[in-house]
């Protein structure tokens, strides 16, 4: 099989910066430039568009520093325009060496944008060209609105490619600019023009508004298209462009005849990086680089991998330096919970994992997801019950009002009988006890003192983590410790103190 080499040009510095809100620093834009082109290893990148700002114009300067000592300058490109040769002056004073330059690639936009004849838009497009290649610079064309151009003005299309086959144009850049394009209108499109044109070097730029970018950029290839223009995120106008993570899995799984450089291992850490420098957040199940897409919710599927990996695909999250994991939560079974507990290097009979299931599950009806992190404290607390229930907490209200000391109601069970109290104190919990306390002593009954108080939630949790309070009791005959866990600060004491009146009633 004959194995084509596809370039791959990430335009996530100039067209990913088109997403609303979007603006990167100078340090940013070379952090990320150095990133594409060192550790992901794409083709080329496309940093700016000239005359923008003098911001950008230090940007640009600054990667093209790098660029030049690195040996990268001309891997990098910027977007230019046909305007008497500023856009020119502008990249030869920033540093750049290839100029992408855009020009109309439908009737409609030259007509009512520009409000020009074909004749009189290839003459400046020609001077423009001209002039960069006496200064050394290198000159690709986007034509811009292409894909309407070949639906609605197909003649003018085929009369600017035939200008631009005797120009010294190096790509010829067909945007989908819009993103109209269905699949199969991408590959009749690009098919049409590479038989026609078969040594012209063309690029397809897919943008993302029907979700049909990945599928429209890979029918281009099929065509014949020599490269791609992605971002990193799927940044950029609108819905965004061809996203570079998922194109480039279906180009490595399923496109033997392509060849490409892009490093799929570090993916997912430009991807957040990007994420943190743009302040777009990556959806939670965005294909490769969300947060869920390798996470296995159902014990089933656990089960399954358990017995020969029955739910993996040819998608490892290894290749994109990323490992699989099982979630803990309301349909979790004991085959999620033995994989989280293989990677904590922990073991448990079948009759004390049953027990911890059944407290995951009770736990994700209140919170989603039970992170591996918590599965200690949930075993500690499971496992911390070796006493007979004799006392239970049947009920409670908890009150918390700006100007009134805290209060609370509280309906116990001691041996089959239910008691009720409401009491006051400095907070909540101490209102609690203070309400307990007066239980106690009606049934003459004495509790021990709480000497010690200590909260603490797994490492690297957020603020909806499991909660574990660890009470110090101490009564006359010895000191003892009680723990409770809870995604609530005041509930997990609650359910301390519940374990406490049950070793001193037993």
């Amino acid at each position: 099989m004959a194995v084509k080499k596809i370039e791959i040009m990430d335009t996530t510095l100039r067209d990913g910066e088109q997403t609303s809100g979007v603006s990167f620093s100078a340090s940013e834009k070379l952090t990320i430039a150095k990133l594409l082109l060192e550790e992901l290893k794409v083709d080329r990148i496309e940093i700016a568009s000239a005359r923008v700002s003098e911001g950008e114009f230090q940007a640009v300067k600054s990667v093209t520093d790098w660029a030049k000592n690195n040996g990268y300058i001309d891997r990098i490109e910027v977007l230019t325009f046909v305007d008497n040769g500023v856009s020119i002056n502008w990249m030869i004073e920033a540093g750049a060496r290839v100029q992408n330059l855009l020009t109309k690639g439908s009737l409609n936009h030259l007509t009512h944008q520009l409000k020009k004849t074909p004749g009189q838009h290839f003459k400046e497009i020609s001077e423009t060209i001209s002039l960069a290649k006496s200064k050394d610079i290198e000159t690709n064309v986007y034509l811009e609105d292409w894909s309407n151009g070949m639906r609605n003005s197909k003649d003018y299309v085929y009369e600017f490619l035939e200008f631009l086959s005797t120009q010294p144009v190096k790509r010829i850049m067909l945007p989908d600019t819009l993103g109209v394009l269905t699949p199969s209108e991408s590959y009749a499109f690009v098919l049409e023009i590479r038989t026609k044109y078969p040594d012209l070097h063309f690029d397809f730029h897919a943008h993302n508004d029907y979700d049909l970018g990945v599928s429209n950029a890979i029918e281009a290839l099929k065509a014949g298209a020599d490269g791609l223009h992605l971002t990193i995120n799927g940044m950029g106008e609108r819905a965004g462009n061809a996203p570079m993570a998922s194109t480039i899995a279906v180009i490595n799984d399923f496109m033997p005849s392509i060849q490409i450089g892009v490093n799929e291992k570090v993916l997912y850490t430009v991807s957040k990086l990007v994420e943190n420098f743009s302040g777009v957040m990556i959806p939670s199940n965005k294909p490769i680089i969300g947060a869920n897409v390798f996470t296995q919710t159902a014990g089933i599927h656990a089960d399954g991998d358990n017995k020969n990996n029955l739910y993996f695909s040819d998608l490892l999250p290894e290749r994109f330096g990323r490992t699989r994991k099982y979630a803990l939560g309301k349909a979790s079974g004991k085959a999620n919970i033995q994989k989280n507990l293989q990677e904590l290097g922990l073991q448990l009979n079948d009759e004390d994992l049953k027990k911890v299931t059944q407290r995951i599950i009770e736990l994700g009806d209140k919170k989603q997801v039970v992170t591996k992190e918590d599965l200690p404290y949930i075993i500690s607390d499971v496992l911390d019950r070796t006493y007979e229930e004799k006392v239970k907490v049947e009920s409670y209200v908890l009150t918390h009002s700006k100007g009134l000391r805290p209060s609370t109601t509280v309906a116990i069970s001691i041996n089959g009988k239910t008691f009720e109290e409401n009491s006051q104190g400095d907070g909540q919990f101490d209102a609690f006890m203070n309400a307990i306390r007066t239980v106690f002593k009606k049934l003459n009954l004495e509790l021990p003192n709480l000497i010690d108080y200590a909260v603490r939630i797994p490492p690297g949790s957020h603020s909806d983590a499991l909660c574990e309070t660890i009470i110090t009791w101490k009564s006359s005959e010895k000191e003892f410790k009680t723990r409770g866990l809870d995604s609530d600060q005041t509930v997990s004491a609650i359910k301390a103190t519940e374990k406490m009146l049950n070793i001193i009633i037993n």
